[in-house]
């Protein structure tokens, strides 16, 4: 490792428990199981993790399918039939796919709007929209469209999922109270809200209250059996149990078939219906592109915890999510994704490939066909407090402090796309968090524009957003030179994806160039080249260094931290305790500029703490772990000295 500041080396790579154990059993990368016919030897893991997954997939099905204004036996459906296609179609390892409760809200306002108000005949027009979804995310994979996903910055993502967090919450609020409301949307909900806690059915709130404190109490208790039988499955069991103790009747329990029952898509009754073309085209855009960036982000999440170090394909997961929902529809079940909390399930539980979405569908159907009269004991209290639990942990205040410890212009970024998905809708909400984040990503460039060159005019800078910030790469001696000339952000991942993943597989190193031209890493490119170097040096093929980190250092003028200590570039300094501490405390929206350099090296530091305290299960966009890295933001003044703490020893204990 070189003590240049200007050659800062890439992180180390994880080394974990669950790792560690892989690597013992599989012995060699040629030993890793695989999906297909070669992975059902792994069977005795598989099913038994299968079970796990499936009692947590029962409540999760149902509870979605009703959140969506579907009939809970379709969330069943969907489950069922996603466990059939994974398998064979393939594309992850360790991913189980089923109904995903951050699109129950998009279904519900598409089968409201669908039906025109009356859910029972907005459903059977909902199910072709699904099919015509799954059709197009088959053609995208096709098409290896699958790489698009890279561009949308991280910030709108989150701002994405957390908006869709708080629509959850919102839209339980009668299961939870057990009055309906007559709110269609989220600000709605909030309006009605006093009113209806004046006519509340005290035994239905008694139950979702109970129950959903049991999980957030058992959620905080760190016990080993609580992998093997689920928070969530035991508030359901204990609503039961409630429900009956309390004399929760009729209306109030679910009630589902002996079976399944399938409700087809009215191809006919759509197509004839010219009034409701727009409005199923709006479905169409807006299921495509939630499930597909949902899909594949969940599928990248789950990939770093897998203890066998396995890489998903994104376009065959694309294309497995395309049959499924096709499928899915047909049999009148709901849109299919990946599921982080079930998938980080499946590997506590030890399951090895794909197969366990197979047993989890044949245990969901054994349980259909001979438990449905214990099931129909669940009162819909239960499956409320369980589906605002999940949105909370989309919405909670630790996301909101973790973008803001990232820096406040994603804080912005975040909080638009928030707010305008809740006023407006999903596709409205991400159009204005991308076009907050191209505003501000065109600001930066600005402010940290070389001095003494010409001004580009704000036209031409724009284009420099999109272009192709490679200028070149080589093969040297097997050290593979990427050089970069231009800002390197969310808008230009794609060319900066491939030249990354074109590294010959000879090469014992790769070095990344950052001429002064490069004005901008933003916290999505950021990610993108860490995780590389990650990767990289996980396999074995060797190192990674950045390089002309010491053009940027020469323009800034300005604060921000050096937010590539995050990933173990930097060395620990002595002062780190002092970042943890501050890791604790509550995040400040605008935090103020610090009083000397060693307080720099503590921010980075602090930003370190708060990603290390992230919990990868809580939703596929948990991931959003870089801030922008500009000259703009950069302390000129203060770099010798975050050297001096953090880069001068190469052989310090690496974050």
């Amino acid at each position: 490792m070189s003590s240049d500041p200007s050659a800062i080396p890439g992180p180390l790579p994880r080394s974990t428990a669950a790792g560690a154990g892989a690597r013992g059993e599989a012995g060699s990368v040629a030993e890793k199981p695989r999906n297909g016919l070669a992975g059902l030897k792994y069977w005795r893991y598989d099913v038994g993790s299968g079970l796990l997954v499936s009692l947590i997939s029962l409540p999760f099905s149902l509870g979605i399918a009703i959140a969506s204004g579907a009939p809970p036996v379709c969330g069943l459906t969907s489950a069922i039939i996603a466990g059939l296609v994974f398998p064979f179609v393939g594309g992850s390892y360790m991913t189980i796919a089923g109904p995903a409760a951050g699109l129950a809200p998009v279904l519900l306002a598409a089968m409201t709007a669908l039906g025109r108000g009356d859910l029972a005949a907005g459903y059977p027009l909902l199910l072709v929209v699904i099919c015509l979804t799954g059709a197009v995310q088959v053609a995208l994979s096709l098409a290896k469209a699958a790489r698009f996903a890279a561009i949308f910055p991280s910030a709108v993502v989150e701002g994405m999922l957390a908006a869709i967090g708080l629509m959850i919450i919102a839209k339980e609020l009668p299961h939870f109270l057990g009055h309906p409301f007559h709110a269609h949307d989220f600000f709605g909900y909030l309006r009605e809200l006093p009113g209806q806690m004046l006519v509340l059915n005290p035994r239905v709130t008694i139950t979702a209250s109970l129950c959903l404190a049991l999980i957030f109490a058992l959620t905080a208790v760190k016990a080993r059996w609580l992998k093997v039988v689920p928070p969530q499955v035991i508030a359901v069991v204990f609503g039961g149990v409630v429900a009956y103790a309390i004399g929760l009747r009729g209306g109030d329990l679910l009630s589902i078939p002996n079976g399944l029952r399938i409700v087809t898509p009215d191809f006919s009754g759509l197509f004839a219906d010219r009034g409701l073309w727009l409005t199923a085209i709006v479905a169409l855009v807006t299921l495509t592109m939630v499930d597909g960036v949902e899909s594949l982000a969940t599928a990248s999440a789950i990939d770093k915890i897998d203890p066998f170090h396995r890489k998903s394909e994104p376009n065959r997961v694309l294309l497995a999510m395309g049959i499924s929902n096709i499928l899915s529809s047909i049999a009148g079940g709901l849109t299919i994704i990946p599921g982080g909390v079930k998938s980080k399930a499946n590997i506590e539980g030890g399951g090895r490939t794909l197969w366990a979405n197979f047993y989890n569908a044949c245990f969901l159907l054994f349980f259909l066909y001979v438990a449905s009269s214990l099931i129909n004991k669940i009162p819909y209290a239960a499956l409320s407090a369980v589906l605002m639990h999940i949105g909370f942990k989309l919405c909670r205040p630790k996301v909101w402090a973790h973008v803001a410890s990232i820096g406040r212009e994603q804080l912005l970024v975040f909080a638009i796309t928030v707010v305008v998905t809740l006023a407006t809708d999903l596709l409205v909400g991400i159009a204005a968090g991308i076009l907050a984040k191209l505003l501000l990503t065109l600001g930066l460039t600005a402010a940290a524009s070389t001095p003494g060159r010409r001004d580009l005019g704000a036209f031409r800078r724009l284009a420099t957003l999109f272009r192709s910030p490679v200028r070149g790469r080589a093969l040297v001696g097997g050290v593979y030179h990427l050089s970069f000339a231009g800002p390197l952000v969310s808008f230009n991942a794609l060319p900066v994806n491939e030249a990354l993943g074109a590294a010959p597989g000879d090469s014992s190193e790769v070095v990344l160039h950052l001429d002064e031209d490069v004005t901008l890493v933003d916290h999505t490119s950021c990610e993108n080249l860490l995780h590389f170097a990650e990767e990289y040096e996980r396999n074995g093929r060797g190192h990674v260094r950045f390089e002309g980190m010491d053009h940027m250092k020469a323009k800034a003028h300005d604060y921000a931290p050096l937010h590539l200590a995050a990933s173990g570039l930097l060395p620990r300094h002595p002062l780190s305790w002092v970042g943890r501490l501050l890791s604790r405390a509550t995040a400040r929206l605008a935090p103020p500029r610090p009083p000397g350099p060693a307080s720099a090296a503590d921010r980075a530091l602090l930003d370190h703490l708060a990603f290390q305290d992230r919990d990868p299960s809580s939703s596929p966009a948990d991931d959003l772990r870089w801030a922008s890295l500009s000259a703009a933001e950069a302390p000129k003044g203060r770099w010798d000295e975050l050297d001096k703490h953090s880069l001068s020893d190469p052989d310090a204990p690496r974050l």
